[in-house]
């Protein structure tokens, strides 16, 4: 069920409660879909990044090839969101340098130095990178699957395209009457200068930003293009937080298309075990009470540490079952 999942999407999200498997998860499910042919993009959203050990190699905010298969293969990524910050602050900076006269330039390098350490400046830069590798994985992957920080974090950011959108189509609009009232005034006061070239080139940058967020938004809540797999295991909390999760990703119009419960516990193995499984079982239960429809996939406990292509690969064995 998951590999046919990431077959016939172009985006996966792989989000869920700290510490229930979702980076291990997300990248069998890419190494899977490698061995299947697929060319895959894995993306960390986490600030607190693993991916990295998961395939025991060093990852960069750029994409480096983990793993190679035939005619698929799987890139990995760790966003930086400091470095996004700064590449989006230098890009703005130059604008800015262009735009305002010599007299305020020391203020406005104060001001934007203030701004990247602004209360969700690290938002805005994980999210903008997620549009960005959105955009540019179109026609270099077949899948792109986003290894996502907690729920809350990750739905924060997923509530985020459609705000951003409106905003700046807002600011636009009030670009717009401000441009038709200075065009205006110069000419009946006679003067010409290069503000229109200016107010040209921010607005091609707004255009651009709005423009991003519109796809990042009309992709994510498209349920033929992109789906959400929610990952959990058999507790209490998890499942709870699980069932929160799927409300709110059907509340944003996004596709929870599957739940899998990580690391179940064997089966007649013992008193401590099977006591232990029966718990599990009455969390699974609840669990598919509050969902509904919503396949839910069970993966088992595995022996060793989720690390290196080989280990992954026995995790991937286990995705559909």
């Amino acid at each position: 069920m998951l590999l046919e999942l990431a077959r016939s999407r172009s985006i996966l999200f792989a989000g869920g409660k700290g510490g229930v498997g979702k980076t291990s998860l997300s990248s069998a499910l890419a190494l899977a879909r490698a061995r299947d042919g697929g060319r895959v993009l894995l993306v960390s959203t986490d600030p607190a990044h693993n991916l990295g050990q998961a395939w025991d190699t060093t990852l960069s905010d750029e994409p480096t090839r983990v793993y190679d298969h035939d005619d698929g293969f799987v890139d990995a990524v760790e966003i930086d969101p400091q470095l996004t910050i700064e590449r989006h602050f230098t890009t703005v900076q130059a604008t800015m340098m262009r735009l305002l006269p010599d007299r305020l330039h020391a203020s406005a390098r104060q001001h934007l130095d203030q701004a990247k350490s602004a209360p969700g400046s690290h938002e805005s830069a994980v999210l903008e990178r997620i549009a960005e590798l959105i955009e540019i994985s179109r026609d270099a992957y077949d899948l792109v699957i986003f290894d996502t920080a907690p729920s809350g974090h990750t739905l924060r950011l997923l509530s985020l395209p459609e705000k951003l959108t409106n905003w700046t189509e807002t600011l636009l609009a009030s670009r717009d009457r401000s441009e038709r009232f200075a065009a205006a005034a110069r000419s009946v006061v006679g003067t010409k200068d290069d503000v229109p070239s200016a107010d040209a080139e921010l607005r091609r940058t707004l255009v651009a930003r709005r423009d991003r967020f519109a796809l990042m938004r009309e992709l994510v809540t498209d349920a033929d293009t992109t789906s959400f797999i929610v990952v959990s295991i058999a507790e209490r909390l998890p499942v709870a937080e699980s069932i929160d999760v799927v409300r709110q990703l059907t509340d944003l119009g996004i596709d929870p298309a599957a739940i899998v419960v990580n690391r179940r516990s064997p089966a007649a193995r013992g008193e401590l075990l099977e006591a232990r499984r029966d718990q599990e079982e009455r969390h699974i239960e609840t669990l598919r009470a509050a969902v509904g429809s919503i396949p839910i996939s069970q993966i088992p406990l595995l022996a060793g540490d989720l690390a290196g292509a080989d280990a992954l690969a026995e995790l991937a064995g286990h995705l559909d079952e």
